[in-house]
């Protein structure tokens, strides 16, 4: 059984993932959710830090999510590469 993994195949789909979850938290920013769900999440982890939300700008948001598919895809084709190189 052949156990090696497709670089390119690893790294999109790590790109994918993690662009996808800064995509949803663009789309939360915009629809003005994100605040109240950064509160919630900090209150559960018993935390207080003083933090603001500010409002949503187009061109962060893809740059955000470009960005993050980049490191994903990286982040993904160096595990691969590494997973294949362990196999030998």
């Amino acid at each position: 059984m052949d156990m090696k993994i497709d670089k390119n195949k690893t790294g999109l789909t790590f790109g994918f993932l993690i662009s996808f979850f800064h995509l949803m938290w663009s789309l939360l920013v915009a629809l003005g959710l994100a605040q109240s769900l950064m509160d919630f999440i900090l209150s559960i982890h018993m935390v207080s830090i003083p933090m603001t939300i500010i409002p949503f700008d187009f061109v962060k948001a893809i740059t955000l999510v470009v960005l993050t598919f980049i490191v994903g895809y990286v982040f993904g084709w160096l595990m691969a590469f590494f997973w294949n190189k362990c196999l030998k």
